[in-house]
């Protein structure tokens, strides 16, 4: 049995600072306050109070819970080491390695909770994504792109809507909106805000030359009611409607249930297609504008900090890109800030885009002002 005691005490370690950064004291003493609010009897008598104090409950018991199952883990392992050694049993060193490595892999995912410091890192997300420079293979792009968030998303369990996509001319997208729910949906996407760029063999090119293509994604906090945060006049409003195109069941291509919003002082177009109803179409594509206009006035706001302020406005070769895709004649795809790489493209297209996250989240946490 070789010596785990030094991996043991690491461990340990980094329990008691993560039990101390991420304030699970306090964590407690709110699940102690809150337990008798989300018991009553007429809670749901106010429904957004309810789910605003539901949700906060939710959120910081799974954060204990996470905690104590940790710690329960660490002293198991602990104590089949203790009880190995003093029998001088070599047979479970092979389940310790196990329990070790599993135990390395679910700290890391407690120590990651520290990183989300966003006052709606924890919240959900509104993306977009749209076709750059690189013609019918941009758009291409743009639809690969949109596949590897919604593939993301369905792997940790998130929900999804697709509430626009408009079909490129030839292949592909020109744009989509889709909002992503789940807790850190937004904390996690904001580091993959902006510019990615593709190097490929077209296979648009009779001539299989090798393409540069461009599309950016936008992530936008999504907030169900920002009554507080944004007012929307209707008198600054343009709605357009409009058939529905693509995939949605019986009710596309028949009627007008489509919506296009154009908030007229800012410019800021919505739409939102996939909904059953021109009445529920128009709902979302209201959410998704007060969104929109919500971030738009926190960018305003802090504008100094340019970095924080969404993709670069050049979805071009002319433009910066924060991540480069290159499947010939190599295999790579590399970040461009934090310099995180990998050659299995095939995985990370397909929604593998976690350490990408991590990374930008452990990078950003480094270039932090003070």
């Amino acid at each position: 049995m070789r010596d785990l005691s030094p991996e043991l005490g690491a461990l340990r370690q980094r329990l008691s600072d993560a039990e101390k950064y991420l304030d699970l004291e306090g964590k407690r003493k709110r699940l102690a306050e809150l337990e008798p609010e989300v018991g009553r009897a007429d809670l749901w008598d106010d429904p957004d109070r309810a789910r605003s104090l539901t949700t906060e409950f939710g959120r910081l018991a799974d954060d204990a819970a996470l905690f104590d199952d940790l710690g329960g883990r660490l002293a198991d392992a602990e104590t089949l080491y203790e009880l190995a050694v003093a029998e001088a049993d070599d047979s479970v060193e092979l389940e310790l390695d196990t329990a070790l490595a599993d135990l390395v892999r679910r700290l890391g995912d407690l120590e990651l909770r520290s990183l989300f410091s966003g006052e709606h890192d924890e919240g959900d997300s509104v993306c977009e994504i749209h076709a750059g420079e690189g013609g019918t293979d941009a758009q291409d792009w743009a639809q690969m792109m949109l596949r590897m968030y919604l593939r993301w998303a369905e792997t940790r369990g998130f929900a999804v809507e697709v509430d626009e996509e408009s079909a490129g001319q030839e292949a592909g997208i020109l744009s989509a909106t889709f909002i992503i729910k789940g807790r850190y949906s937004y904390g996690l996407l904001s580091g993959e805000r902006g510019v990615h760029r593709l190097y490929r063999i077209s296979p648009f090119d009779a001539q299989a030359r090798r393409q540069t293509s461009y599309a950016a994604l936008e992530v936008t906090p999504f907030l169900e009611d920002l009554s507080s945060e944004v007012d929307i006049d209707e008198k600054d409003l343009r709605i357009d409607t409009y058939r529905s195109s693509g995939a949605g069941g019986q009710h596309v291509n028949v009627t007008d249930s489509a919506v296009r919003i154009t908030h007229l002082p800012t410019g800021v177009v919505v739409s939102c297609q996939n909904e059953r109803s021109q009445f529920q179409n128009k709902a979302k594509a209201m959410q998704i504008l007060a969104a929109k206009l919500a971030e738009r006035q926190r960018e305003e706001r802090r504008a100094q900090l340019s970095a924080l302020s969404g993709p670069q406005a050049q979805v071009s070769r002319a433009g910066s890109f924060i991540r480069g895709y290159v499947l010939a004649p190599y295999q790579k795809v590399k970040d461009e800030r934090t310099g995180h790489e990998t050659g299995n493209v095939a995985a990370v297209l397909d929604g593998d885009l976690d350490a990408f996250m991590e990374s930008y989240l452990r990078w950003r946490r480094a270039h932090e002002e003070p």
